[in-house]
């Protein structure tokens, strides 16, 4: 896996810069062409900079493929109402219960109501860094890294499937298929579109289906696909409750916290990639019934 080269600005309040890939060119024109008066407006501040740190003037001429940086301007955002537990911290990571409706790290109109960002402030741990992903509306077991030099090692674990997930579902509907069983599908998320969908081919996802009794289901993917688990047991005829977008898309206001997602990412369990010890994790959060 290659390394990703540190940005050349410090991290602002638990958020990084902007990241800015460019076509090549004049760089304020750019700028202004893809995102507007506010972006050309931070060139002649002195506010964004190129790969090396050097500030970017009205101009400068950048090739196709360079990268510029800089603060973008936060969202307004609904404050997600929960705390985030912390269940394990040492000098290398730290492990945390997500909360549902927070967001792992910044992405579109979620940035400082992020997980990522929220640790980063409260424990004043500027490094840290997700190891691997859980959807904002999925709660449960998810692992930091604190140090740049360990991040590598543990997000390879997850890259290479060396870690064990196990998640905790509820779904309403009656089961017509016989469980256990595996679903093995291809899934396919397209940028700017809602749902993943399944197509024919080879399949690229894969996930154990047990019934635990009285609508509650245990999940084991063996793959790490997007919306893979919600996927899986909507194909199964068995969508998990309060899901807004497996089997229909059902528009929910930003600040409705009163159905969450009946999925739990319940324990994460792995071998220690720095000291070999075996490592469990497990969530306090349940999944309850309508």
């Amino acid at each position: 896996m290659r390394r990703r080269r540190p940005a050349p600005l410090p991290d602002r309040d638990g958020v990084g810069p902007a990241r800015v890939r460019l076509r090549g060119g004049a760089v304020l024109v750019e700028l202004a062409d893809r995102f507007g008066d506010a972006a050309a407006e931070k060139v002649f501040n002195g506010e964004v900079v190129d790969a090396d740190g050097a500030v970017v003037t009205a101009s400068t001429v950048l090739p196709p493929g360079a990268h510029v940086f800089l603060y973008r301007e936060l969202p307004d955002e609904a404050v997600v109402p929960f705390d985030i537990p912390v269940l394990y911290r040492d000098d290398d990571i730290v492990v945390v219960d997500k909360p549902h409706f927070l967001a792992t790290m910044p992405r579109g109109g979620h940035v400082a109501q992020t997980a990522l960002v929220l640790l980063r402030r409260s424990l004043d741990l500027p490094e840290l860094s997700p190891a691997h992903r859980l959807d904002r509306l999925t709660a449960g077991v998810l692992l930091f890294t604190v140090r740049r030099e360990v991040r590598g090692a543990y997000q390879t674990l997850f890259a290479r499937g060396l870690v064990s997930k196990t998640y905790l579902a509820r779904s309403s509907a009656v089961a017509e298929v016989a469980l256990p069983t595996v679903v093995r599908s291809r899934i396919i998320k397209q940028r700017g579109k809602l749902q993943a969908f399944e197509e024919q081919g080879e399949p690229n996802a894969e996930t154990v289906v047990e019934a635990l009794g009285d609508g509650c289901y245990r999940l084991s993917p063996r793959t790490g696909r997007t919306h893979q688990l919600r996927v899986h047991m909507s194909s199964l005829g068995l969508p998990i409750d309060n899901d807004p977008l497996y089997p229909n898309v059902v528009e929910v206001a930003a600040d409705d916290f009163s159905s969450p997602l009946q999925l739990v990412a319940h324990r994460l369990e792995f071998q220690d990639p720095l000291n070999g010890q075996s490592r469990s994790f497990v969530s306090s959060s349940g999944v309850s019934g309508p």
